[in-house]
């Protein structure tokens, strides 16, 4: 479990380390006049990577499925690594023009393509190997491992802003954090190779090519899409406390990169704590209270808690949100992460998570960022990303009662069973 979410860790803490020097890399390759043009440059080149994760869902899924869970996560953390690297050499837009922001964006690309189908296969290993009712603790170290990025991408956020200045920080100091994530690759690839494949999946008699697998997920096109709901409440949530947070806090709230990035390093461990607590709750009480209770919370409370922080910002005040958005984010989730895997057919499990979870991080949470700066900067309105976390909690709630619903249940159960009795019958 501790490998296989470590190798998860550096995955995510490579992905959103963008997100966090979105302006100081906005400036470097897409320098403009107009500082909130960079800025949304820059951010909508974060949510690029978010496009190619159906893809990388899809293809890299079908690969997960047929050749092995352990095969896959290697693949993913090789792939993640040319993505990082790139962007963490790439020379700036005064040293090679137009190619540097053209380079970036193909990293990012690259990045996208392994994230796509990451987190779907540690969610799926970590399910296979889980012990007997203890499922939902299992899978949510998979978000777990996340948060821990979150912490140490936050602590060296800290300690930058505490050695360098901040004409430093915005000139080269963006792309430590960037390097620090490649100079892991080759311990925790190690760490990868050393993972056995699951139980569950040698067993499976039958193991579906890519044809059969992408045949298999669009004919489950409703569960897809219920999945992708359930999906937006997690990956919305998270994108807004973590990615978005930093800027956020200084560009929003001119609060200090220092305080701003404190309030980050708080989310993570309270996110850190919440996950797991959740996930083991989930098997004692079920999935669907904890699913309805919030996913309605995320529905009521985030415009008012964000109406009441911009009234009077400040650190203690933006950290208050932070934590309450974190306890909203790491309770659904530890339930949300293992009930998606649950729901999905078995053979395709891989494949059919990662596209449903891939397309609610590449239309809806990838872009909160983004989302929040234009929301903010059309309507003069510092609290409207609250009203972006409510329609999230929507989805999830809708998503929730109809999964949940026992004409629904019944109908899922009965083709899954169709699905796993045609793979079972003898060749010919």
């Amino acid at each position: 479990m501790i490998r296989v979410s470590l190798g998860n860790f550096l995955e995510m803490y490579d992905f959103m380390v963008f997100g966090y020097y979105a302006a100081a890399i906005g400036r470097a390759f897409f320098p403009t006049k107009n500082e909130y043009a960079s800025l949304m440059l820059s951010l909508m080149t974060f949510g690029t990577g978010y496009l190619m994760r159906p893809l990388g869902a899809i293809i890299l899924g079908a690969y997960i499925d047929n050749q092995g869970r352990r095969k896959g996560l290697l693949l993913t953390l090789a792939l993640m690594a040319v993505g990082t690297l790139s962007i963490g050499i790439m020379p700036g837009y005064e040293t090679i023009g137009f190619f540097a922001p053209l380079l970036v964006v193909l990293g990012r690309l690259v990045q996208g393509l392994s994230a796509g189908v990451e987190i779907g296969g540690v969610s799926v290993y970590l399910a296979e190997i889980a012990t007997p009712g203890r499922k939902g603790f299992f899978v949510s170290w998979q978000s777990g491992s996340q948060q821990v990025a979150v912490i140490f991408a936050a602590l060296i956020g800290l300690t930058l802003s505490a050695v360098l200045r901040p004409e430093e920080m915005a000139g080269w100091g963006w792309r430590v954090p960037l390097l620090i994530g490649s100079m892991l690759i080759p311990f925790l690839f190690l760490l990868r190779r050393s993972l056995t494949e699951t139980d569950e999946f040698i067993a499976r008699k039958h193991h579906p090519g890519t044809a059969e697998i992408w045949r298999t997920v669009m004919a489950s096109w409703r569960l897809v899409i219920l999945g992708m709901m359930l999906s937006i409440t997690t990956t919305v949530t998270f994108y807004l406390i973590t990615a978005y947070m930093p800027t956020y806090g200084s560009s929003v709230l001119h609060l200090t990169a220092k305080s701003s990035m404190l309030v980050t390093l708080c989310v993570g461990i309270s996110n850190l704590c919440f996950l797991p607590i959740s996930g083991a709750i989930s098997d004692k009480v079920g999935r669907r209270p904890l699913l309805l209770l919030f996913s309605t919370i995320a529905l009521v409370t985030p415009y008012p808690v964000l109406l009441w922080l911009v009234s009077a910002p400040s650190f203690e005040r933006l950290l208050a949100a932070g934590l309450w958005f974190s306890m909203i984010f790491g309770s659904y989730n530890g339930a949300m992460v293992v009930f998606l895997t649950e729901v999905m057919p078995v053979n395709v499990r891989v494949s059919g998570f990662s596209f449903a979870y891939s397309l609610a991080t590449g239309i809806f949470g990838g872009f909160t960022p983004a989302i929040s700066t234009y929301l903010i900067h059309t309507t003069g309105d510092r609290a409207m990303p609250g009203l972006w976390l409510s329609f999230a909690g929507l989805m999830g709630l809708i998503a929730t009662l109809v999964l949940t619903a026992r004409s629904f249940k019944h109908g899922a159960h009965q083709s899954s069973r169709a699905v796993d009795a045609v793979h079972e019958l003898p060749v010919g």
